[in-house]
């Protein structure tokens, strides 16, 4: 933890393109606000930018008022030992350093992280009791605190957040270390509350006294939007006759909410987390952006002296996930007879996030599964494969507890491992990868117990903007947006009409039947693309022609693989692969299977 230092009385702000100019200079003072933050003194002669960013005035009411004000009294003048610049002309007292920094810059500012010393160390590495390290953003709920609105009554008319802790002992004060605190929860709520929700106290406490520090963003949503301010004090404990806000901590909040429906999906996903206290950082990129347009961001950068060649995390963030349009050569290399049918199957996936290639066996669902997820996710990198069978579970395919060896004691434990979903979904949903796509392909999906394997995750299929708590390591998780699932279904294994509603539901469908384009004409075209004679697929044909089950027709794919061609090559496939399928389908019928679909009964003429 930082300890605060003396020997740094004074902080300094550079302002953005101000290379040529002094940066400002300030005080943090110990005098605090009704609301208890710690206030902060500017000197006089200190540098401020001539203009203001356009939608200030729109979410930060209270600083852009203030220097219209400072403005007007010739507080704020324009310099002139800086042309294009104002000057303070008196010593200012702010509420916050970063209410300051905020009307010296006209733009949105943390001016814990900003203001800093000589030897350029934040100021927040001062404030006693706090974690080190960069500033976080966090969600309290304060809108059913035992049946009241909290955020509406008091945090943004006084300007602060709070926890409720209306059992916890008097004289727990800031930076108090978890073990403590679970002690402290262990005797103050024993006979209260239960051991879960004792555990989960000691988090949300721990986040809201110790992790939490001035600079970090808090959110909280009231009333279908969400506000968003900056925590600008110490957590203090007090008395409240109601025993709802017994921890509080000073905010400045911006004055107009964000409509929840209107967020985007990832942030409204870790919104959903039902705890008092959740850590927002993974999606602070997201939060910052908010109210703001992208040309704002690029300026506020571009002014701010960051290196052009990096990337600005809220644009970043926003970038919009994609699917690419299917190309002719696309349809040409699959051999579709038409790029209109893969534009249909993209638009399924994209609206759906699911779906399902469904047909009889040979029907080339897996390799179709697989191109057209290579081509969508912009390569193979981003694609993974598993096949279901009916031992397969939720443990193997999303976690579960394995034994595994430690490699220095040689002792063998069990151990939390992530199955092939887990392992997709965080590569998925790491930063700079959320706008690529990412493909799950699971071939033989209705081999497998869905209901068993998916557990709690069939929930996630349908509502990507939510998160559920997990069954072995209690995390909150959701599936990334830019996650996909494709299935593929062999219809004559176990029948489509078998499939559970909850499951038609959650996935699209799509047939590749030999009685339909693309898989009808499949075969003849791969033979013209091959130079090859096309009698192959002229017997195909006739085959399915007698076969009256469409589930059991025969798939081109048996005919497209070059042992076929050798010589014999057809016979023996015939005779070894496809009679076989059809002396199953026909068992205990009475069927003579070779003289009803063999190839010589084929190759007669028909009379």
């Amino acid at each position: 933890m930082a300890k605060e230092n003396k020997r740094y009385s004074e902080f300094r702000l550079r302002l953005p393109g101000g290379d040529g100019i002094d940066r400002a200079r300030g005080v943090l003072l110990d005098e605090t606000g009704t609301n208890g933050s710690r206030k902060f003194l500017v000197r006089a002669g200190s540098p401020a930018r001539d203009h203001v960013m356009p939608s200030l005035g729109k979410h930060f009411k209270a600083p852009t008022k203030r220097r219209e004000e400072l403005r007007a009294q010739d507080l704020l003048v324009p310099s002139a030992r800086w042309p294009g610049w104002l000057e303070l002309t008196e010593d200012v007292v702010f509420g916050s350093p970063s209410f300051a920094a905020v009307v010296l810059v006209g733009a949105p500012r943390n001016g814990w992280e900003e203001w800093r010393t000589e030897d350029d160390r934040p100021l927040s590495d001062f404030m006693s009791g706090v974690w080190a390290g960069p500033n976080r953003t966090w969600l309290v709920r304060g809108s059913n605190v035992t049946g009241l609105d909290l955020v509406q009554r008091l945090w943004l008319p006084e300007g602060r957040v709070t926890l409720a802790a209306s059992r916890l002992r008097q004289g727990v004060r800031q930076g108090v270390s978890k073990d403590d605190l679970r002690t402290l929860v262990q005797e103050d709520y024993e006979s209260t509350a239960t051991y879960s929700q004792r555990q989960q106290l000691v988090e949300d406490l721990h986040a809201f006294l110790s992790r939490m520090k001035p600079g970090d963003t808090v959110c909280t949503i009231s009333g279908g939007r969400l506000y968003v301010g900056e925590v600008t004090g110490e957590a203090a404990q007090t008395e409240s006759d109601d025993r709802r806000s017994n921890l509080r901590r000073p905010v400045e909040w911006q004055p107009t909410g964000f409509p929840y429906d209107d967020l985007p999906e990832e942030l409204q996903q870790k919104l959903s987390v039902q705890h008092d206290v959740v850590d927002l950082s993974a999606v602070q990129a997201h939060v910052t952006g908010l109210g703001l347009t992208d040309r704002e961001l690029a300026e506020e950068a571009g002014r701010s002296g960051r290196d052009p060649s990096t990337e600005i995390p809220a644009l970043t963030a926003r970038r919009e996930l994609e699917l690419p349009r299917p190309t002719e050569e696309l349809a040409a290399d699959l051999l579709v007879h038409d790029a209109a049918w893969l534009e249909e199957v993209r638009d399924l996936i994209w609206d759906e996030r699911q779906l399902v290639l469904y047909g009889p066996p040979g029907t080339g669902k897996t390799h179709l599964a697989l191109k057209l997820a290579e081509f969508l996710g912009g390569g193979p990198e981003q694609v993974k494969l598993v096949q279901f069978h009916p031992s397969y579970s939720y443990e193997d395919f999303f976690e579960g507890f394995r034994p595994q060896e430690d490699p220095e004691t040689r002792e063998v434990a069990f151990r939390l491992t992530a199955g092939p979903l887990r392992e997709l979904a965080d590569l998925a949903s790491r930063e700079g990868n959320r706008h690529i796509p990412h493909f799950l392909i699971i071939d033989e999906i209705n081999r497998a117990n869905l209901a068993k394997v998916f557990g709690e995750l069939y929930f996630l299929l349908e509502y990507r903007n939510k998160s559920v708590r997990l069954t072995y390591s209690g995390d909150d998780f959701a599936l990334p947006p830019n996650l996909f699932v494709i299935g593929t279904m062999n219809t004559a294994d176990r029948s489509i009409a078998l499939v559970d509603a909850a499951m038609r539901r959650r996935f699209a469908f799509v047939e590749l039947s030999p009685r339909t384009e693309p898989t009808r004409g499949l075969l003849r075209r791969w033979l013209a693309r091959e130079g090859r004679d096309s009698e192959p697929a002229d017997l195909l044909d006739a085959l399915n022609a007698r076969i009256d089950d469409p589930d059991f027709r025969i798939g081109p794919s048996y005919l497209m693989k070059k042992g076929v061609y050798r010589e014999g090559g057809l016979e023996r496939t015939w005779r070894t692969k496809i009679l076989p399928l059809l002396e199953e389908h026909h068992y205990g019928e009475g069927v003579d299977v070779e003289k009803r679909y063999g190839l010589a009964a084929l190759r007669e003429p028909s009379g």
